[in-house]
This record gives structure tokens, C-alpha cells and sequence, in this order.
């Protein structure tokens, strides 16, 4: 069994004072025996609607900056994982919506959010740019992990990249945006990935602002294991990866596709 923390959290628009909330939670997460720290989508700052895209890229870091190398210091003083995010500096003048995975000796994977959303009234893409691939899921104390951003749920083609290679579990971090039955698309999308893919699926998520928390752990059989609800704060989920296994085994959803009559799109093993 692994523990993983997960962290429901509201987010200022001051990036110190995310950050003071995000080192103590890893000190509490590490207190309370749990080997992986995920936290939710923009735990950086939360960006207001009268923030332009030059405001969000003044702010952003790079992947070592400051605000990632004080959470990777943290890492190693508490021996901890970290799933998080952060606004990283992009090429162009604007920024990545960044996903990683970090421990004490760095970071070990770095994912831009390749889907926007630019949907239901939103306009992602004015603010940030798009990323252009998917990353190679890593080994982890809580298995081989990918990682996707909140709106990727909505597309299987990104879940189902990652279980092709392999990732036993894939962490979500997102802030998905209150609206009229958002919160049953939101179950939904994290019970369907991991069915389909055979996969824990771990999604801490943003809450308050604008968005409706519910931080979700679903096994690979698509029964969820945690729904944090409404409120911030952080829960705990011990896992046991071998059930990846069993459950690929017994419903070999991946063994039994059709790829002689539609294609394999998008291996990253390849």
C-alpha cells in the first residue's frame, strides 16, 4: 500500500502565500505517512478575469525557478513526491499551464497541458499557450505515473496514450469550472479513464473562485475511492498498484482492442 495526500485547495493571487500553504501541507502529509503529495490545478495564483496574458507571464516562473525549487527543497527535507503545477515562462510571451513530478533530487517530469479550454464561454487559450505533446509516464513510490491537466479528461485519446505506456496511475490536477452539471461531468470523466484504462486515476482539484473542488481518487475499476467534496483542506488514500494488474488481467481492455481496424495514435513508446 502507498498513501497519497491530496491537497483541495483555494488559491490567493499571491504565489507566497500559495507557496507557504503548499510547504506546510507537504510537512503535514509527510507527518501523516503518505509518500506522494498531489496537488490541484493554478496552485501557483489564481489569475482574475481583469489579468492580461503580459500580467500571467510576468508572474510565471521557469520549471527551476523559485517557486519549484523551494518545493523540490521541501521534497527532500520530508522525503516526499510531489504532483503540482505552475504557470511556466513560454517562449512567446505567454505561459504553459505546467503539470510535474518532483522528489529531492529535482524534477523528474515536466507535462504542458496540450488541451485549452476554450470552451462553454472560456477562453483558455487567450492567456496561455498550448502545449504540443505528451509525456512519458515515471516510476513512483505510488507506481508508474502519468500526468494530464483537467481538461485533458474530456479527451480518452490523452488517458489512453499513458496507459500504453504503460502508467499504472494517472495524476489529474485540475480546477474545474463551476456550471450546470459540471460536477457529474466531472465524476464521470474520472470514472471513464480509469475503467477504460484499467487505472487508478488521482485528480486533486481547485476549489472556491470559480471552480467546484470534488478531488477524486477512482480505482481501476471505476468506483471512487474519494470525493473530497466541497471544502478545502486534505485527505489521505492508500492504494495498492496491484490491482493495475489484476484488473488488466481479468478485463483485458487493452489486450482486446481492435487495432487491425483503427489505429494505435498515440504510443509513446514509440
Amino acid at each position: 500500500m502507498t498513501r497519497i495526500a491530496l491537497v483541495q485547495m483555494c488559491a490567493s493571487t499571491s504565489k507566497e502565500a500559495n507557496l507557504s500553504h503548499i510547504l506546510e501541507c507537504m510537512e503535514r502529509a509527510a507527518e501523516n505517512g503518505a509518500l506522494v503529495c498531489a496537488f490541484p490545478e493554478y496552485m501557483m495564483f489564481y489569475t482574475t478575469s481583469a489579468q492580461t496574458p503580459a500580467d500571467v507571464y510576468r508572474e510565471a516562473e521557469t520549471i527551476n525557478g523559485d517557486f519549484v525549487s523551494n518545493i523540490v527543497q521541501k521534497a527532500k527535507d520530508t522525503d516526499m513526491e510531489v504532483v503540482g503545477t505552475i504557470y511556466e515562462k513560454g517562449p512567446a510571451g505567454k505561459a504553459y499551464d505546467t503539470a510535474f513530478v518532483l522528489d529531492g533530487s529535482g524534477v523528474r517530469l515536466v507535462y504542458r497541458k496540450t488541451h485549452l479550454y476554450d470552451a462553454l464561454g472560456f477562453r483558455e487559450s487567450d492567456k496561455l499557450e498550448a502545449g504540443d505533446a505528451l509525456t512519458e509516464p515515471v516510476d513512483t513510490e505510488a507506481g508508474k505515473a502519468g500526468v494530464m491537466i483537467c481538461y485533458d479528461l474530456r479527451f480518452p485519446e490523452v488517458a489512453r496514450s499513458l496507459a500504453e505506456a504503460e502508467a499504472q496511475i494517472i495524476f489529474a490536477p485540475s480546477a474545474w469550472v463551476r456550471g450546470e452539471e459540471k460536477i457529474e461531468h466531472w465524476q464521470v470523466m474520472n470514472r471513464a479513464r480509469a475503467l477504460e484504462n484499467g487505472c487508478f486515476v488521482v485528480s486533486p482539484a481547485h476549489t472556491g473562485n470559480i471552480y467546484c473542488g470534488h478531488s477524486m481518487v477512482t480505482d481501476p475499476t471505476g468506483n471512487i475511492l474519494l470525493d473530497m467534496e466541497t471544502d478545502p483542506g486534505m485527505a489521505y488514500v492508500d492504494i495498492d498498484i496491484d490491482m493495475v494488474s489484476e484488473t488488466r488481467r481479468v478485463l483485458p481492455l487493452l489486450e482486446n482492442r481492435r487495432l487491425d481496424i483503427y489505429p494505435n495514435m498515440f504510443d509513446l513508446k514509440s
